[in-house]
């Protein structure tokens, strides 16, 4: 009994110490932009002490640990693929209409596209891009995975294959947390093994989805696309996915249907426009770069599809940015 109760009282003595050696190691590393406290968050997240997030040199607006590069108008995600920050969103676009936009957009420089199995448009991106003459490597498609395909992915990323029609897929997402979500990203990890995706992503996964869902996959999300415009602004949110070393996306940039007249005639906005010789619409895009959110607006007026690439050639004060902040209500404008 005497022996047991020694034995207790070593390992006791051994937790202690090597909780103190851990505390040791969290004060040294504090202070130096990154803590181990932060780390071990980061680790416990997403599945090991071996993963890092990428490095981007150069010139860069570093955000938590995402670089966007405003010189090559990209970032480097943490798949170790470089993705457009700029693009076009293709919700609502179908048929001729979504051909002729899609093209517009590459013929303006865009090399970013979004789609998704539920805007019912893989083809006609796929067919743009083809028709484009632009070499496959430098365009960046992204498609989606709806929660009624979660029960058969393996399916579902073969008919976003076939339909697309582009050799592969540069990102695929889950379009929104569903039942068999978990899965549904397993199989896309095979696809990736595969070669038939690039890199993979969610969209409209939050803090509480994330915190669930990361410790249940392989490979880390490289992106998070989210509802972001200045009425819904996620500022507690985007800076929690950049420390996880995941790009953000932001759709409805614009405020979204029914939303964006309003939005674009902002008093606030407006003025800053004004200051800028810019659109309304381009100072909210270029905000969102700032933040470091990747924008996808969608139109299929080729003068807006124009405009919507023109962000590159002025940039907002610090002011202006606490300004736009300052615009937040935290009025969401979809259900997801």
């Amino acid at each position: 009994m005497k022996r047991l109760f020694n034995l207790i009282l070593s390992g006791l003595f051994i937790i202690m110490l090597s909780a103190c050696g851990k505390q040791a190691e969290w004060e040294q590393t504090e202070g130096s932009g990154t803590t181990q406290t932060t780390r071990q968050t980061k680790n416990d997240l997403t599945g090991g002490e071996g993963w890092q997030p990428p490095v981007q040199e150069g010139n860069d607006t570093m955000t938590g640990n995402i670089s966007f590069n405003f010189e090559t108008k990209t970032v480097l995600l943490n798949s170790g693929y470089e993705m457009p920050i700029y693009g076009i969103g293709t919700y609502s676009l179908t048929g001729d209409t979504c051909v002729a936009s899609v093209t517009t957009a590459l013929n303006n420089g865009v090399r970013l596209i979004d789609t998704a199995y539920m805007y019912h448009n893989e083809e006609s991106v796929g067919e743009a891009v083809r028709n484009s003459g632009i070499p496959r490597e430098e365009i960046f498609v992204i498609t989606k995975l709806y929660p009624n395909q979660f029960s058969n992915p393996e399916a579902a990323i073969e008919e976003a294959l076939t339909k697309l029609d582009i050799g592969y897929i540069d990102m695929m997402l889950l379009h929104h947390p569903g039942a068999g979500d978990v899965e549904a990203y397993l199989a896309m990890e095979k696809a990736v093994a595969d070669g038939k995706i690039r890199s993979l992503g969610l969209s409209n996964w939050y803090v509480e989805e994330l915190e669930e869902f990361l410790p249940q996959i392989n490979i880390t999300p490289a992106l998070v696309q989210n509802e972001i415009h200045p009425y819904y602004q996620e500022n507690d949110v985007i800076p929690y996915i950049h420390d996880l070393g995941i790009a953000v996306q932001g759709w409805y940039p614009l405020g979204g249907r029914g939303y964006t007249a309003e939005l674009l005639g902002n008093e606030v906005i407006s003025e800053i426009a004004a200051a800028h010789g810019k659109s309304s619409a381009q100072v909210i895009l270029r905000w969102n770069l700032q933040k470091g959110v990747i924008v996808i607006p969608g139109s299929s007026n080729p003068d807006h599809i124009r405009e919507n690439t023109e962000l590159f050639d002025f940039e907002l004060t610090e002011d202006e940015m606490e300004r736009m902040n300052a615009l937040d209500r935290n009025e969401k404008h979809d259900w997801y």
